[in-house]
Parts: structure tokens; C-alpha cells; sequence
């Protein structure tokens, strides 16, 4: 049997302010992809940025590859929203290269093993082409697959993805969707959070559903069932089949 890269045992993670989300207990294998799904406002972005620690557990165990405390470049992180400039006058290399930072520390320089890994990181994503290429240059998805290369460059053993697809054109959805892919057979494993059901099947081993607390978890076969997305979704918007639907209520409610 072996270990999960991360293991929740009733965890929750709260916000200052009160938000936040609870009752949480899965666990994921080494290679395996789950899909993190729920309405806007139910959690997802603070369970993703708590096993970051970010937002404080207040409840419960965390383990990633068996311990409580992450090493530094364990996790890979690409957040829903970037936060650089794209008018800041940086290559796409060098954006890649600031994964490696936690793995160096303060005052080193970035050696040839840290060279090598961002390579990799960009040949993983399609984009080792451009990799001298100004980062604003680059159009919208190809800077999503960059930060992802960014998170890739740390070597991580599991890798957290806030809403990546959201924006993207067909081809660089298609490169996402594949370098995911990838990385399963790569044993890396992956806690992806999105609103589309129809890609959570095609890349996902397994569905976390979540709303303010864990809602179901298990094989994206079984998991994955009309019941299920009523009552995580009910009265809001989900996408299916690239088509937007207002999940009914059940009835009686």
C-alpha cells in the first residue's frame, strides 16, 4: 500500500475573519489527480491556500508525504489569479526560475541543478522555445503554462491548481490538459480546483466536493453523480459539456 502525498484527518482551515472550510478527510496517492469542486465563495481557494499554510488550520491533521511540516519546494502552487506586471521587464525564464527560490535560500545564487530544473519545467509545459522571451510578450494562456512551469520548477510531490482553465483558448487548454496528464505518469500528484465537470472527468482520478465543509469525496466514477452536484450546486451555475446550467433545487427545498 502506498502512502498518500497528502492526507487530511478532520481538518479545517479558518479564515480571521470567520470564513472558512471544515470536516475535512481524504486522502491523495502518489500520481493521483483530484478535482476540487464547488460554487464560488465554498472554500476551495482557502483549502488550497491553508495546505500552504496561508490560512490557519484550526481543527484536525494535515500530512504531506507523511509530515505535518511541508519542506520547502514540496508543494507547487498556480494561483487563479496572477500577480505580476506584465509590463515588468522579465523573461518568461526568469519568472520560472523564481520557483526555485525557496529551495535556495537567501543569499545563493541559482547553480546549474536550478538551471536544469527550470528547463525541464518549461519542456514540460511546451514553452522551452520562449523561454528568453519578455514575460508580457507572451499571450494570456501561455503565461498560465508559465506560472505552471513556475510551480513545476520547485520539483514538487504535489501541486495545487486554483481555477487554471478559466480564460483559456482550446489549444493551450488542450497543452494544460495534457502536461496534467503528464505529471500523473510522473507519480506528481495534483489537487486542481474548477467549475468544469466535463474536464474534472477527463483529467481526474477522483472529486472532492466541498461547500463551506466536505460534502463527498471518492473515485470521479462513483463520486461524481447528479446527487452529489445538486447538493453542492444547488440554485447556482456549473458547467457541463461546455455549457452553463443552474442546478434545480431538490425538491421540498
Amino acid at each position: 500500500m502506498t502512502d498518500p502525498v497528502l492526507e487530511l484527518l478532520g481538518a479545517a482551515f479558518t479564515h480571521p475573519g470567520g470564513s472558512g472550510v471544515s470536516g475535512l478527510d481524504f486522502a491523495i496517492a502518489p500520481g493521483e489527480a483530484v478535482a476540487l469542486v464547488g460554487p464560488n465563495g465554498a472554500g476551495k481557494s482557502t483549502l488550497l491556500k491553508g495546505l500552504l499554510g496561508l490560512v490557519p488550520k484550526t481543527a484536525g491533521r494535515v500530512r504531506i508525504a507523511g509530515s505535518e511540516h511541508a519542506a520547502n519546494g514540496m508543494i507547487g502552487f498556480l494561483p487563479q489569479t496572477a500577480e505580476l506586471d506584465p509590463e515588468f521587464p522579465i523573461t518568461l525564464e526568469q519568472v520560472v526560475m523564481q520557483g526555485r527560490y525557496r529551495k535556495l535560500g537567501l543569499f545563493r545564487w541559482p547553480g546549474r541543478a536550478d538551471r536544469a530544473a527550470v528547463r525541464r519545467a518549461l519542456e514540460s509545459v511546451g514553452l522551452a522555445p520562449l523561454a528568453k522571451r519578455r514575460y508580457g510578450e507572451l499571450s494570456g494562456g501561455q503565461r498560465q503554462r508559465g506560472l505552471l512551469a513556475r510551480a513545476l520548477a520547485s520539483e514538487p510531490v504535489l501541486l495545487l491548481l486554483d481555477e487554471p482553465f478559466n480564460g483559456l483558448d482550446q489549444p493551450n487548454r488542450d497543452a494544460l490538459i495534457e502536461t496534467l496528464r503528464r505529471l500523473k505518469t510522473e507519480r506528481v500528484s495534483v489537487l486542481v480546483s474548477t467549475h468544469d465537470l466535463e474536464l474534472a472527468r477527463q483529467v481526474c482520478d477522483a472529486v472532492l466536493f466541498v461547500n463551506g465543509e466536505q460534502l463527498a469525496f471518492g473515485p470521479i466514477d462513483q463520486v461524481l453523480t447528479l446527487a452529489n452536484v445538486q447538493e453542492c450546486f444547488e440554485g447556482v451555475e456549473v458547467e457541463v459539456d461546455e455549457h452553463t446550467l443552474v442546478v434545480p433545487g431538490h425538491e421540498g427545498h
